[in-house]
């Protein structure tokens, strides 16, 4: 942070080039290090590069001017096929890896991805991340990720994405885009892709939420259940909605009603209802009301895996006397044979860069909207399973 203040102060006060600053910073504190080790070891150039190699380095061993490293690495034609030639050998040799950010507040635009991201520690969110970083590993890309511990938090950490073109995109994750969010993504030029949300003024990227939810019942009527009940989190969340709302009609066309009290939403803040001890207690206070479901859909694999441990403090067995689907198919999932619904995170988050990386080419293409079908994983928390 109090580097990016003072790039951006001496860019501004100074005219002083901020791809400068950074690098002669960075060759300061390497001299620094290289000083004080070299009491216990002799410190060799090639030995030392990985980490600490600066354009002043391979200006000095190549032996041209720092402008000239700068002219080759930013592709200016203003340098000899020779001279450049030179520089790249003594770059690749010394295994020097040009600094994204400086080069990018150097050319005065950038080279940074900023995601959004509400409950960070959320294990759904990690493992679309997951496969954002790996689709972006071939690319030069940066990733910045902007943390909002609840919904209300998000407009304030896109504002900071979005400021004065510190970000060459933005994805949003799982935030209705609606009032303030909405007019604020309007008025940006910075690209956009909404995960896990959608509105059909942007691409997007989700999950058919719903079509989940109708899945879920489908399963549970197909093993002869009639009392179903749900461990619904924050009713605010988009995705935790719709797939009630899925699993609600689609019992209701097969002509099995949801009762209002079979329905627990979880007053819990923390990740907006999505975690275990939400389930844990949405579960508890099910049985304390006297209401004995013969199945429980939850609106996340978390929380039917607390709704599981709540379960095992009881006379009632999974699936013998009750039966629990999730939705998301976590890894864990797999090894506590919880029955799922599964969302493709990994793939979601590579095609959320692929489809941003298109919105930044061409911004003037159509709006396009990726859906991905959720599949049912059947396991051991319902009565007919298949080992995945």
């Amino acid at each position: 942070m109090e580097l990016r203040v003072c790039a951006e102060a001496l860019t501004i006060r100074a005219h002083v080039s901020a791809y400068k600053f950074l690098t002669c910073l960075n060759f300061r504190l390497n001299a620094a290090c290289r000083a004080s080790h070299a009491a216990f070891r002799p410190v060799h150039k090639t030995e030392c590069a990985p980490v600490g190699i600066t354009i002043y380095d391979i200006a000095e061993e190549a032996g041209v001017s720092i402008a000239t490293v700068s002219r080759v690495f930013n592709d200016n034609p203003r340098v000899s096929e020779s001279t450049r030639a030179a520089v790249l050998e003594v770059a690749e040799r010394l295994g020097y890896q040009p600094h994204v950010s400086a080069r990018s507040l150097a050319r005065q635009q950038t080279e940074t991805i900023s995601a959004i991201v509400p409950m960070l520690s959320n294990y759904f969110y990690a493992e679309v991340l997951k496969g954002l970083q790996d689709r972006m590993a071939a690319t030069s890309y940066d990733l910045l990720v902007y943390s909002a511990p609840t919904l209300g938090e998000i407009e304030g950490q896109l504002e900071k994405a979005l400021h004065r073109g510190r970000s060459a995109g933005v994805m949003l994750f799982s935030a209705p885009v609606t009032g303030g969010l909405e007019k604020r993504l309007q008025q940006s030029d910075t690209p956009v892709v909404l995960v896990d949300c959608f509105h059909s003024g942007f691409d997007s990227i989700s999950t058919d939420n719903r079509r989940g939810g109708e899945i879920a019942a489908a399963h549970f009527l197909s093993t002869g259940v009639r009392n179903p009940a749900v461990l619904m989190a924050n009713p605010h969340s988009v995705p935790a909605s719709q797939r009630l709302e899925g699993f609600r009609s689609e019992l209701a066309r097969n002509g099995v009603p949801l009762n209002e009290d079979h329905i627990v939403i979880s007053s819990s803040g923390y990740h907006d209802g999505f975690n275990e001890q939400a389930g844990y207690e949405g579960m508890t206070a099910l049985l304390n009301s006297g209401v004995i479901p013969d199945a429980v859909f939850a609106t996340s694999d978390v929380q039917a895996i607390g709704a599981m441990d709540a379960l095992r403090s009881t006379a009632y067995s999974v699936p013998d006397d009750i039966q629990v689907v999730g939705f998301d198919d976590l890894p864990i999932a797999r090894y506590l044979g919880l029955t799922t619904l599964r969302q493709p995170m990994s793939e979601m988050g590579a095609r959320a860069f692929e489809l941003l990386m298109e919105r930044m080419s061409k911004p003037a293409t159509t709006v396009a909207h990726t859906v991905f079908a959720p599949s049912l994983i059947s396991r051991q928390t319902t009565k007919e399973y298949v080992v995945v």
